[in-house]
């Protein structure tokens, strides 16, 4: 649940080569060699890859692409995953969502296959991104591009006026994109009051599946992105809160890994994305941190609508997102095959709920997604997916660690670096945790938007002066006084 971070790639404009400002990309190289981060693919994978995105092992029969697809992604993003079809049913909307059809250029049991296994998931770093499948498949042959004749699984699912699933299929298909969207540019058309039904549609489904969420106890975190660029050599980073156009768009995949939860429940065997409710101590720390920073939260208010109600520009309100992780402990994977297990619901979604819709990022959703195809067919479970479910669990746990490891890694080096000329300096900030006992507490910086520690006193959620003091490059560590 913490920070994502933008991609940084600085380059020299007048040679367009990456630069190593303050020795910033040494030292995320270094990180990577710490971790054990996958290099290069091995030659074997690399050439099972160009031999299946050349000639496929098989195509999907059915024909899709009279579907106007679209997909909406961040910038530069090449390996889409998903591509969208939305139109109106009746009183309520038909939602067709092609997934990337893996099966397609990956053989069970295969160099790609076992290749995927050990990487688990793709790895992003501010720099370069470790992808879990060779780019010539991830952001080629196997990726939902514009205007390109692409293999995928179809989920098509109806809705009900108030946006509840009434029916749903998943079947595979030939299908194609007609235009490729960001974020930025569909909330602006939103905003500006577009005439694009598509648009429309997607906002009008968006919202009524988090009212939807809301209404099921369901919690988010708004926890803002921190990006960063180079400026004159520095760097400078930034908080940016989530567009609604996100949220919207995340919707119609939640609403997808939910139909594919169902399903495999309906069958007896699958495995389900789970997370345990916040227990009562958790939920009584966090109503004495919102009172203690003098943010209301009746009653009768479920720590969803808290949550969804919170400003991550405010400093009060930032503090507590960040004290509101502890909500969100224990997620994990969960199989079962010949009875249902007895935990099924991911508790911040408040449904049961699996994960079928990154296949080209995310090992898991590979076999989550021949799953329910052959479940929707009435088909038996492929052996392969069958043998491999006791197995996930562990290799996505593992990927996860080693993301983590990066993502933290790769933050404290940026911050590093962009205070790296500032010692001495004071700044604005808010006290965002204080430990007992540690005589240190963990403060935001409000500009640049940096996390770190400091001496000193102070209270929780309080706005303080602090003065730099030091910052250790090698460690990535910036260090505080208050006052």
């Amino acid at each position: 649940m913490g920070k994502r971070i933008g991609l940084l790639r600085p380059t020299d404009p007048a040679t367009g080569e990456v630069v190593d400002a303050a020795g910033l990309r040494s030292r995320l190289d270094e990180i990577r060699a710490e971790l054990e981060v996958p290099e290069d693919f091995p030659a074997e994978v690399i050439t099972e890859a160009e031999r299946v995105a050349a000639q496929p092992l098989s195509l999907p029969e059915r024909d899709e692409t009279d579907l106007p697809f679209l997909t909406i992604d961040p910038p530069g993003s090449m390996d889409l995953d998903q591509a969208m079809h939305l139109s109106r049913d009746g009183d309520g909307y038909r939602v067709r969502y092609a997934i990337a059809h893996l099966e397609s250029f990956v053989e069970p049991g295969g160099a790609i296959d076992a290749e995927a296994r050990r990487r688990g998931q793709t790895i992003y770093a501010p720099d370069e991104r470790t992808p879990l499948h060779p780019p010539v498949l991830s952001e080629g042959a196997a990726s939902l591009l514009p205007d390109e004749l692409r293999p995928a699984y179809v989920w098509d699912i109806r809705l009900d006026a108030r946006g509840e699933h009434t029916a749903a299929e998943i079947y595979p298909a030939m299908v194609r994109s007609v235009e490729r969207l960001e974020y930025a540019e569909v909330q602006a058309s939103i905003d500006a009051g577009t005439d694009d039904e598509r648009l429309a549609l997607l906002q009008e489904i968006g919202d009524k599946r988090i009212t939807l969420e809301q209404e099921r106890g369901g919690a988010s975190l708004p926890m803002p992105d921190q990006e960063v660029e180079q400026v004159d050599g520095g760097f400078r980073l930034q908080l940016r809160p989530l567009l609604r156009a996100e949220d919207w768009n995340a919707q119609i995949s939640l609403l997808t890994g939910m139909v594919a939860a169902e399903m495999m429940l309906h069958a007896d065997v699958g495995i389900l994305r789970t997370m345990p409710e916040p227990g009562e101590d958790a939920l009584r720390q966090l109503r004495q941190i919102a009172s203690a920073l003098q943010i209301p939260w009746p009653a009768e208010q479920t720590h969803g609508d808290l949550l969804r109600s919170l400003d991550g520009s405010n400093a009060r309100h930032l503090a507590l997102i960040h004290e509101s992780t502890v909500l969100f402990r224990g997620a994990g994977y969960t199989v079962f095959d010949g009875g249902v297990p007895e935990l099924v619901e991911q508790a911040a979604i408040a449904a049961p709920y699996a994960h079928v819709t990154a296949p080209l990022r995310r090992l898991v959703d590979r076999f989550g997604l021949a799953l329910c195809a052959a479940v929707s067919a009435g088909e038996e479970v492929p052996t392969w997916v069958r043998q491999a479910l006791p197995t996930l669990p562990g290799l996505m746990e593992a990927s996860e660690r080693l993301v983590g490891g990066v993502e933290r890694g790769a933050m404290d080096a940026i911050e590093a670096a962009t205070l790296a000329d500032r010692v001495g300096q004071t700044f604005t900030a808010v006290v965002i945790d204080v430990p007992e006992g540690e005589g240190e507490m963990e403060i935001q910086v409000i500009d640049p938007p940096v996390i770190g520690r400091a001496s000193g006193r102070a209270g929780l959620g309080d706005k303080v002066t602090v003065r730099l003091t030091a910052v250790d490059h090698a460690r990535g560590k910036a260090s505080f006084a208050v006052g």
